[in-house]
């Protein structure tokens, strides 16, 4: 078992000035028991934590680092960003670079907005929605993550078409009136919302590949459906790609499944790991944000000129030298071996993946909304994951968070932790 001294010491140090030690809950292990891994610095697939410890990361950073960490073309990009300022409060060359690169990789973007996370991405896009309609209610699917957003930190009413209630103290009732919380994949629940609600429905935002209840993939014809309706009922249909943006395919996962939003969330990748959001859409819905139009939206930091560097440089390369095809063969042969070790094993499991993202479930069910995923042996998979952990494999530290395979993953990183899977399944019970 490797030993995390430091790291322990560390996170003890920092839970007296952080809440919990940490500052987002996702690196917490609060879903798996004892004390997160302090990292010291990453290397392409490898990260190295202050104990001197050397893993295979299957996390980077949460899903930015799709060329692995310190990329050449990255580090370089952003040394020049540096020796010339870090921060000007005024427009750059780089801001409407990136701009124009995103509307020509994204096909719903005609106009972009940058701003610094995802929850502002998602924050500002519900805004400009309700403000182009004139409009209140918003639909989201439970399971369905968009930011620590007031309107969207919300869970399910006792009946499927309640008002969400909302899921953290801290929030007004108010806040989540106008939210209606759905059932993924649920086409018959979505049809009742629109013939009820309808003429009320400003936006409705999801996942358009689900990686906050674990790898959710879309049903047949359930993307269709909430773009068909969105259409006919003049509501904004919004595709959340802050995590799958750029991950699926470089046009994203809209792209891919062949669907197209009229808004788009970005985040992660277009920032290369500096924090980098990005909200757009058509033109016509986008003219309604200030300076252009009256839906008010701003920040000190947005655009910044070394993040715009970070990120312009990552997508170049993806661009350039289109890493697509040899991520979705490495998944693929990941995702083949998790499984049949599990299935050696005899555990009850479901593996989703698609391009580099995956999950492994441990879960006797097809995992295709919030209710089944609830459902998963979250102790199952903490003994796997300490067991992957101390033999050099790093996880998410959640049954609920999605895997990533990175450009910088080799076809021998791929054997060793299928083999490490192996071993470590065999001894979960």
């Amino acid at each position: 078992m490797m030993q995390r001294e430091n790291s322990r010491k560390q996170i003890e140090k920092a839970c007296q000035f952080i809440p919990g030690g940490v500052n987002s809950p996702a690196r917490a292990f609060g879903g798996v028991g004892g004390d997160p891994v302090v990292i010291d610095r990453g290397e392409g697939a490898r990260l190295y934590d202050i104990d001197g410890n050397e893993y295979i990361d299957y996390i980077g950073s949460w899903g930015p680092h799709i060329l692995g960490h310190r990329h050449p073309a990255v580090i370089e990009a952003i040394e020049k960003a540096l020796n010339k300022g870090t921060s000007f409060g005024a427009p750059t060359v780089q801001e409407t670079e990136m701009a124009e690169l995103l509307c020509e990789a994204v096909p719903s973007l005609d106009k972009v907005r940058m701003v610094n996370s995802g929850t502002e991405a998602t924050m500002s896009a519900i805004r400009v929605a309700r403000g182009f309609t004139g409009r209140d209610v918003v639909v989201k699917f439970a399971g369905c993550y968009h930011g620590h957003v007031d309107s969207l930190l919300v869970q399910a009413g006792s009946g499927a078409l309640t008002l969400g209630v909302p899921s953290s103290p801290g929030i007004p009732q108010g806040c989540t009136k106008d939210t209606i919380v759905l059932e993924y994949n649920n086409i018959e629940q979505l049809q009742q919302a629109f013939e009820e609600r309808g003429s009320e429905i400003a936006c409705l935002i999801l996942e358009p590949v689900v990686g906050n209840m674990g790898t959710v993939i879309p049903e047949k014809d359930f993307l269709h459906e909430t773009r068909r309706l969105c259409t006919e009922h003049e509501a904004v249909l919004i595709f959340d790609e802050v995590m799958t943006g750029f991950r699926l395919a470089y046009g994203g996962a809209q792209q891919r499944l062949e669907v197209t939003p009229d808004m788009t969330t970005l985040g992660k990748i277009i920032g290369g790991g500096m924090p980098v959001g990005a909200y757009g859409g058509r033109a016509e819905i986008m003219n309604v944000v200030s300076p252009t139009g009256p839906v008010y939206q701003a920040g000190t930091l947005s655009g910044n000129p070394v993040a715009m560097a970070c990120g312009l440089a990552t997508l170049k390369v993806l661009r350039d030298e289109n890493p697509y095809p040899e991520l979705e063969q490495l998944s693929e042969k990941l995702a083949n071996g998790l499984s049949e070790a599990a299935q050696k094993a005899g555990l009850p499991y479901q593996m989703a993946q698609i391009g580099s993202m995956m999950t492994l479930f441990f879960n006797d069910q097809p995992v295709k909304n919030f209710s089944i995923s609830s459902k998963n042996n979250t102790e199952r998979f903490a003994k796997y994951f300490h067991g992957m952990l101390d033999h050099g494999i790093y996880l998410p530290c959640s049954q609920f968070e999605a895997m990533f395979v990175s450009a910088a993953h080799s076809e021998e990183d791929i054997n060793r932790t299928i083999q490490i899977a192996e071993q470590v399944l065999a001894g979960v019970d």
